[in-house]
């Protein structure tokens, strides 16, 4: 299914559609300066290459390197985006990046397209061993595959088209399956096959691609659904397998369901995760025939003040949303999401807050999942 707008920047807001030179929440000063970084980083990655051809070693050779997930952004990407710096080098500041960085080295992420295996076939279960799916059982990128709550994040729409972009650094026929996690992964434990759905909920097969390879403006672009029903933290777990050899890309791109349209959290700051510690509860105030008033309380368990909220459920059978105060309401099919108002944006630690809605049907006390920003 082909786009009809023409390549946009790689930068870019909402879910991946063009708006001239879109920009992300980094600030002016940061959103000028990407584009030089970029270029800087890339000398550093010639810089780093032939330093080490030099010694006889190289690590990751940017010949093996093809690309990776840019919406929703895969963790070697986004982390790659999280360390850049105006003098070219790669400095991480969100934990989990920092914490690859120093089990993998910064050339897993000069090499961000490189999470590959040559020999995948397009394997994944019992190729792909346990704890190693991130990496896809590569040896030069398995700090990528630490447990963490603090990855950067994907904010999306659960069962809402996504326009997908995969980075094309070098081009190859072949098709794309994803995956996501079940319900109730943990994030603090290592990604195992038994916490991944068994089956794709989407497979994009030789999609088309624009821009020039060898850039972040080159990708793979194709549309599609996202996984219906979900709420929450996941993982999106790609596999591109190439019609033309046994190599195959493999790429974990950390998500949360909370009626988002691909805004991308926990980059950029230093010590500013992808998500933070929140807690909702939901009780019911007033009933009636047909309908109910709840109040839900949002409170911060944490040491640190929660900059933003959001709070989601999947509607009992029956029930529907009708209006919220406090709190701006998205529903997508079964899937109801209530984010802060500006003025209740920041909670204290150990402080809440609390939000309204007025629903119709029966007062089913739903399981509620809360996510800071």
């Amino acid at each position: 299914m082909q786009n009809a707008y023409p390549p946009p920047s790689w930068r870019r807001t909402g879910r991946g559609r063009p708006h001239g030179r879109p920009v992300r929440a980094y600030g002016p000063s940061k959103g000028r300066v990407l584009r030089k970084r970029w270029t800087r980083a890339l000398a550093g990655v010639a810089m780093s290459a032939a330093s080490l051809l030099a010694a006889s070693v190289l690590t990751a050779p940017p010949a093996a390197a093809h690309g990776a997930f840019m919406q929703p952004g895969s963790r070697t990407f986004l982390c790659w985006e999280d360390g850049l710096t105006d003098s070219g080098q790669i400095v991480p500041k969100n934990p989990a990046c920092s914490a690859a960085v120093a089990q993998s080295g910064t050339n897993a992420l000069y090499n961000w397209f490189a999470v590959l295996r040559s020999d995948g076939a397009g394997r994944t279960r019992g190729f792909i061993q346990d704890g190693q799916l991130c990496a896809g059982g590569n040896p030069n990128y398995t700090g990528f595959d630490l447990p963490s709550a603090d990855w950067p994040v994907t904010h999306l729409t659960s069962g809402a088209n996504f326009d997908f972009r995969y980075n094309k650094w070098a081009a190859h026929p072949g098709s794309f399956s994803l995956y996501v996690t079940k319900d109730g992964w943990d994030p603090s434990k290592p990604l195992t096959w038994d916490e991944m759905e068994t089956t794709p909920f989407l497979v994009a097969d030789h999609p088309p691609s624009t821009g020039p390879v060898g850039s972040v403006d080159g990708y793979y672009y194709w549309s599609g659904d996202l996984p219906a029903n979900k709420t929450g933290r996941h993982v999106i777990y790609s596999v591109w397998q190439r019609s033309d050899s046994n190599e195959t890309f493999y790429g974990c791109s950390d998500v949360v369901f909370d009626g988002g349209n691909g805004e991308v959290t926990g980059i950029g700051q230093s010590g500013d995760p992808g998500t933070s510690p929140c807690e909702a509860t939901f009780a019911v105030t007033n009933q009636w025939s047909g309908g109910f008033q709840a109040e839900v309380t949002v409170r911060n368990p944490g040491t640190a003040a929660m900059n933003g909220w959001t709070v989601s459920w999947l509607t009992p059978s029956g029930q529907q949303v009708a209006s919220v105060w406090n709190g701006t309401l998205t529903v997508s099919g079964d899937l109801a999401a209530v984010r802060n108002a500006d003025w209740n944006r920041t909670v204290a630690a150990g402080a809440s807050t609390t939000f309204g809605l007025v629903a119709n049907g029966p007062a089913t006390v739903p399981t509620l999942s809360c996510v800071s920003p």
